[in-house]
């Protein structure tokens, strides 16, 4: 069966706190648009993050404000800014690096939180029961087109706001020929 395959830039989760120190108190985002996943948006704000004297400007806030901060790179983001980043499933950043985070109002310096953000597939629990898939379980997907690759140990992520589609990073996206939306075929478990 054929997957919706998304590329998702580097971006940053907001903490509520975190949002207020870097924006003003009682501070909300201002939605630019939505995302695929219900409830998510892609917000007008962005900061900028360093790492000592590297910098990478303008990266986009999604929302809405979450538990924690997280910032999420591709590979080839974190070399630009001479760090090293596990590859991490979403929320998981004990252990992870920290960064310096600007916004209009503040600075905050992150102790931790910056991560690759594991390939994964987003589905709900109908669509799960379809293509008999289980959560954090972990399969391969075969792209399509000229630089078709296969990508193994993709994650199950089931949750019953999500919406079947797998996510990739810009440094994967690019290598399979995916600009922004492509899809994929689940290959085996």
């Amino acid at each position: 069966m054929k997957i919706p395959i998304e590329v998702s830039a580097r971006h940053v989760h907001l903490s509520k706190g975190d949002l207020e120190e870097l924006f003003g108190k009682g501070y909300e985002l201002k939605k630019m648009k939505d995302l695929t996943q219900p409830g998510e948006f892609a917000a007008q704000e962005c900061v900028d993050i360093e790492a000592g004297a590297r910098k990478i400007s303008n990266v986009r806030i999604i929302g809405p404000a979450r538990s924690k901060t997280q910032i999420e790179l591709a590979k080839t983001d974190a070399i630009t800014l001479g760090i090293a980043v596990p590859v991490r499933k979403s929320g998981d950043i004990k252990g992870t690096p920290g960064i310096m985070v600007s916004g209009p109002a503040g600075k905050i310096q992150l102790e931790k939180g910056v991560i690759n953000t594991w390939r994964h597939i987003h589905c709900s629990p109908k669509e799960a029961k379809k293509l008999g898939l289980k959560n954090g379980m972990k399969v391969s997907v075969k792209t399509s087109g000229k630089t078709a690759v296969t990508f193994h140990n993709v994650l199950v992520k089931i949750g019953e706001n999500y919406r079947l589609c797998m996510h990739l990073d810009t440094d994967e996206g690019n290598a399979a020929g995916i600009v922004r939306a492509g899809f994929g075929e689940i290959l085996g478990y």
